[in-house]
């Protein structure tokens, strides 16, 4: 599959072994190996793009470029983008909807405040 390639490719490429991806994504045992014969989740493929500090659009083969974000978008379009939360939609979130994930990130925070202490 596409995103196993890409993954050891950036893997490689930032000295890292694919057991150091897998453990600093936090998945299960190895895997990041089973990926070469299924698609993986949405969540799994995300904790591993941000490991690698690249997109879940490069690893699934929807662009080239591996960077997280095209530099003219950061420099034209400031603020949460559809990608920040793995979601290839590209363009930045319209302004009704950021309060709703605000809200849902403090709510998270509220609940989950282990999480944070780290």
């Amino acid at each position: 599959m596409i995103a196993f390639e890409r993954i050891k490719k950036l893997a490689k490429e930032q000295h890292l072994s694919l057991v150091e991806v897998n453990d600093r994504a936090k998945l299960g045992t190895r895997t990041i190996y089973h990926w070469k014969n299924k698609q993986p989740s949405v969540a799994s493929l995300t904790a591993v793009a941000n490991v690698l500090h690249t997109t879940t659009d490069y690893l699934n083969g929807l662009t080239n470029d591996p960077s997280p974000i095209h530099d003219a978008l950061k420099e034209t379009e400031p603020g949460i983008t559809w990608t920040d939360l793995g979601m290839p939609y590209g363009g930045e979130i319209p302004d009704d909807l950021k309060g709703y994930y605000k809200a849902l990130a403090e709510q998270y925070v509220k609940d989950h405040p282990d999480e944070f202490k780290k």
